[in-house]
């Protein structure tokens, strides 16, 4: 029998990872291989099983934490599986790159340290495929369903397919790429996800009859006209892949990469497409612009190519170590992390060396401020004027201030230069590219925020066209990407039959939980 009052006496643990100088040889997820299922249980019997459970609610998937914690507590894997697997198609993904807006809304935030809910979700994950419990669903005597296209194959499009794959509709997924996954393909990389574990679930949706039509261009080698012909409803998911480039000098040099386009290539390099990437950051001084997830992503990238230096760059001061009065439980605080990659900075470089800040005075009074070791380091409040040419037109320096509070406007006198051979913009994305032709075919309009026009239920001014994911909603996690599919299912699915069985966790106007 698990112990219900753990909370008050386990503390937390996280998943051990191998040694930060190990991972850097290799481009193998970063954590030790069997050491989670051991820890996990002792970590589940945390949870308090609270009667509003808020966790539940800050995860726009419904997942129901508190259940699956018990049945883990009380090693009843198959139930907690059953549990996790209804109301989250792909738990081995969220698992691994979701940050966890659920752990931060766990009622022993408000004091104290969180349950590993993530942790808890990963383990699962993992024992349900071990154990054949997350086996292919085709449709059992399907009732007759419509012919469904689904154009685009990241987390949103593959979580809308496999629902109406498996509610008995013929789906086809359209992707333009070469190979089917989207972000989770390219733009995620294997030290953070091993590609063989979305292998594995495009072999499942294959299995369960979702087909798939990779190197297809919607909207120029197949036209939206054609699609509303062969078609009876179109789930448009193509996510935001319009980056952000800052407005400053130097953006067009050889040398300055948008972060994504960066990360594809090295992932291509992953899938043995190239032996070498053309971006490679091998031996150069690299300066990465931005602080989030990609950011991230993209220094432990340059760190295993085997970069001269890499320091990133991130507008936003250095934030606390918990949260403030002003971010109140239980939103998602902004609070000082530490990424996998910045662990891996931080052994190469010396730790004196990451998480420098610009706004410090007793920085500034020691000499100490802005400084950055010949390995590189973690800047903040470091706004980016501009891209310097060197003898050849290549970029050769990156200039940056320190920013002023509030508008974050470059702060006279702090000026800086940082020798650069690549520079990486990890600024976000708007919403889809624009410009595609697909949208005028289909009769989509565009907001003012740039996304896709849909109305609350993801249909659109096109009778039969559905927007799902990051295309209507703009940049966000990977948990509201596969809600958004299951939700724009639900929609499809009452469309073509007039009425539903499928979940709907969120409607498309829901937004996380912010000040």
């Amino acid at each position: 029998m698990a112990e219900r009052m753990a909370f008050l006496t386990t503390p937390r643990a996280e998943r051990a990872r191998r040694d930060a100088r190990e991972r850097l040889g290799d481009r193998r997820e970063v954590y030790r291989p069997g050491a989670l299922l051991p820890l996990v249980g002792g970590q589940a019997e945390r949870c308090m099983d609270c009667g509003l459970p808020f966790c539940h609610a800050a995860c726009p998937l419904g997942n129901l934490v508190p259940e699956w914690n018990r049945l883990v507590a009380d090693a009843d894997w198959r139930a907690a599986a059953a549990r996790l697997l209804a109301t989250n198609n792909f738990p081995e993904f969220t698992g691994r790159l979701c940050p966890a807006p659920c752990e931060s809304a766990c009622v022993l935030a408000i004091d104290g340290d969180a349950v590993t809910i993530k942790n808890v979700e990963l383990a699962i994950a993992d024992r349900a495929w071990a154990e054949g419990w997350d086996a292919a669903q085709p449709p059992e005597r399907p009732e007759p369903g419509g012919r469904v296209a689904v154009i685009g194959s990241g987390p949103a499009g593959l979580a809308a397919a496999q629902q109406l794959t498996r509610a008995g509709h013929a789906t086809t997924v359209y992707e333009r790429a070469d190979r089917a996954g989207g972000l989770l393909r390219y733009g995620i990389p294997p030290f953070r996800l091993e590609k063989h574990r979305l292998e594995r679930r495009l072999a499942q949706l294959r299995a369960e009859g979702t087909e798939f039509r990779t190197g297809v261009w919607a909207g120029r080698d197949v036209t939206g006209e054609q699609l509303r012909a062969g078609y009876d409803a179109v789930v448009v998911a193509v996510g935001a892949g319009a980056w952000r480039v800052p407005a400053v000098p130097g953006c067009e040099l050889a040398g300055v990469h948008p972060a994504m386009e960066y990360l594809t290539w090295a992932n291509r390099v992953d899938e043995g497409d190239r032996a070498v990437s053309p971006l490679s950051a091998r031996g150069r001084r690299v300066v990465v612009v931005g602080g989030g997830d990609t950011a991230s992503d993209c220094l432990g990238t340059a760190l295993r190519e085997g970069a001269a230096s890499v320091t990133q760059l991130d507008i936003n001061p250095c934030p606390p170590e918990r949260r403030e009065p002003g971010q109140p439980w239980p939103v998602h605080p902004k609070v000082y992390r530490e990424s996998t990659s910045h662990e891996e900075l931080a052994g190469r470089a010396g730790a004196s060396s990451l998480s420098l800040s610009l706004s410090g005075e007793e920085r500034a009074s020691s000499g100490e401020e802005g400084r950055s070791s010949p390995a590189g380091g973690r800047v903040f409040a470091a706004v980016t004027l501009g891209f310097e040419p060197g003898p050849d037109g290549r970029l050769a320096a990156v200039r940056y201030a320190e920013a002023e509070p509030g508008d974050r406007g470059p702060r006279a006198g702090t000026e800086r230069v940082l020798p650069a051979q690549l520079a990486l913009l990890a600024l976000g994305f708007g919403g889809p590219e624009p410009d595609q032709p697909l949208y005028a075919q289909l009769g989509l309009g565009i907001g003012p925020e740039g996304t896709l026009e849909r109305d609350d239920g993801f249909g659109t001014a096109a009778d039969g066209v559905f927007v799902a994911g990051d295309a209507g909603r703009g940049q966000s996690l990977i948990v509201w990407a596969i809600a958004e599919g299951r939700a724009a299912a639900a929609a499809v699915d009452r469309y073509l039959r007039g009425r539903t069985e499928l979940l709907s966790p969120v409607r498309a106007s829901a937004r996380a939980l912010t000040l």
